[in-house]
């Protein structure tokens, strides 16, 4: 594929890093405009630009679907009720999601194979919609990364990934593009179905320009190195991979709060947990959690890429400026359209999509 370089405009502080530091105003209500139908060259435009990139750094997976009624046991096979392949992974399910969310351009910068897979792969994020895939690599010699995702009935799923060219196609590091199109973001999303090496070069780029870093914790079942954890602005696991990643309870929320606390010790200043049916919770270190409850499905027919909607949907908010609670909202709409639609890529909501549901929805 070919590498082109990227032009960026300058980099310089963004909405992000002012949110961030507390020096945002907030808002006392949804203030999300839809995307702009039409192109003005006026000086009025011009103070209006689009906001800065967003930036994935992570995976892209061809996702194996099969529908059972349960998991199978030790020892036993049972017979799926149908199976198909949809394109997936964290990487590329956040990116996709920011194409459709964002006002400004996102990026996902990934490794995929020079096989079937990868064509499908390439093809499906181009047929997204909004996200630019001129940084996604072919890795000779590599297979694509792919999942076995089981889907239950009610929606819910167990998934096993092969990292293929995901874990394995980096061997020349995170290229020097790739570097300068981190530090001209307005955020930068990290995810673990990546080596935690590739994230740290990553986060390193976007921390020396002063770009927020938010890393998803879902992925490989390791601790995270320290010296990546403390490059992290926001770390965003759900209930069980924070009992996994702290070795504490996360049954209540007090004990998750104390879990949350653990990060903060550990070097990352904003925990933001996604809690399924509870909701999510964001604990920022020596402030109150805020807490924001989910925005009812009319239908829960695949929870497969929720978590990723969530937390990319969250980003896109935070590059426009929101205030905290604000972000929190658009995420939860975002994740409760997800949830609708069978696959994870397909079922990425639009930027329209997500406004209507929040002007109809009352959220407390």
């Amino acid at each position: 594929m070919a590498q082109a370089r990227v032009r960026l405009p300058p980099a310089g502080p963004t909405a992000a890093t002012a949110f961030l530091s507390g020096s945002n105003p907030r808002s006392a209500h949804i203030s999300f405009s839809p995307r702009p139908t039409s192109v003005s060259l006026s000086a009025a435009a011009a103070a209006n630009a689009p906001p800065p990139p967003i930036v994935v750094v992570g995976s892209a997976n061809a996702d194996i679907y099969v529908e059972v009624d349960r998991l199978p046991l030790v020892g036993e096979t049972v017979a799926a009720r149908a199976g198909h392949s949809l394109a997936g992974g964290k990487g590329a399910n956040q990116a996709a999601c920011g194409g459709r969310l964002a006002l400004g351009p996102t990026y996902l910068v990934a490794r995929v194979g020079d096989d079937a897979n990868g064509r499908l792969l390439e093809g499906a994020l181009e047929d997204a919609g909004g996200v630019r895939i001129d940084r996604v690599a072919r890795a000779p010699g590599t297979p694509s990364g792919h999942a076995v995702v089981m889907l239950m009935p009610d929606g819910q799923n167990s998934i096993i990934i092969v990292g293929g060219a995901n874990m394995e196609g980096w061997a020349a590091g995170v290229e020097s593009e790739d570097l300068d199109l981190i530090r001209k973001a307005g955020v930068l999303l990290l995810q673990r179905e990546i080596p935690d090496w590739v994230n740290m070069q990553a986060a390193q780029a976007a921390k020396s320009a002063g770009v927020p870093v938010i890393m998803d914790a879902g992925g490989m079942d390791a601790p995270i190195p320290g010296e990546l954890f403390r490059l992290v602005d926001i770390f965003s696991p759900n209930e069980t991979e924070l009992a996994r990643l702290t070795g504490m309870p996360t049954g209540t929320f007090e004990q998750i709060s104390q879990a949350a606390g653990e990060c903060h010790k550990m070097g990352v200043k904003e925990v933001l947990v996604k809690l399924g049916s509870q909701g999510s919770a964001l604990f920022v270190e020596g402030e109150e959690p805020i807490r924001q409850p989910i925005i009812p499905a009319t239908e829960v027919v695949d929870t497969t890429g929720a978590g990723d909607t969530f937390t990319s949907a969250f980003a896109v908010a935070l590059v426009e400026g929101k205030p905290k609670k604000e972000c929190m909202r658009f995420a939860a709409a975002a994740a409760s359209l997800c949830v609708r639609v069978k696959g994870a890529i397909p079922s990425m909501p639009d930027r329209k999509s997500v406004i209507k549901l929040l002007e109809s929805v009352q959220v407390e």
